[in-house]
């Protein structure tokens, strides 16, 4: 997530990526709030510049979920660090991604309309994917399980539909 995200939607920020932008900064180093706000305007080309009154309530629910916590011996205005909780869901939000990606590789082969498509369609799986990430701590037993089942079935399908593709693609080369 990154760059190249931000130069595919322009200064359009989906719902839900500041989240993700958080905790995938923490998890490279700590940083204090003012430093998440720079890098977020150093790594988007200026495109974004997040307000103290964005990064700092989402800083404090991050820290209510136990995503992340102040480093010891600073207090207010400190570092926030990132725990093994918000490990665990940085590399769910990557899985998540890196599904997104082999889908989207597919809709940009087809064209303009593709990456209309594709584009609409991560808005929406980084949503998505950043929603139930958060809520997985909350989830049972059982709602996990399905939850697992439901993106490895996924997952399943979309490297079925790759090799099919795949497979038609060297059938239209002979």
């Amino acid at each position: 997530m990154g760059s190249d995200w931000f130069e595919a939607v322009k200064s359009s920020i989906p719902r839900g990526f500041s989240r993700c932008f958080i905790i995938q900064l923490l998890k490279e180093k700590p940083h204090t709030g003012k430093e998440i706000m720079d890098r977020a305007a150093d790594k988007s080309g200026g495109a974004w510049r997040p307000s103290p009154g964005l990064i700092y309530p989402l800083l404090g629910r991050l820290l209510d979920e136990g995503l992340i916590e102040e480093e010891e011996g600073n207090s207010r205005g400190g570092k926030y660090k990132i725990t093994e909780k918000g490990i665990r869901t940085a590399e769910d939000i990557q899985k998540i991604e890196d599904a997104a990606r082999k889908q989207l590789d597919v809709l940009f082969r087809i064209g303009s309309v593709g990456r209309f498509a594709a584009a609409d369609l991560l808005e929406r799986i980084i949503c998505i994917g950043s929603m139930l990430g958060a809520n997985t701590s909350n989830m049972t037993k059982s709602e996990m399980a399905r939850y697992k089942k439901f993106l490895k079935d996924e997952l399943d399908r979309i490297e079925k539909r790759q090799r099919q593709d795949d497979d038609m693609d060297e059938i239209k080369v002979e």
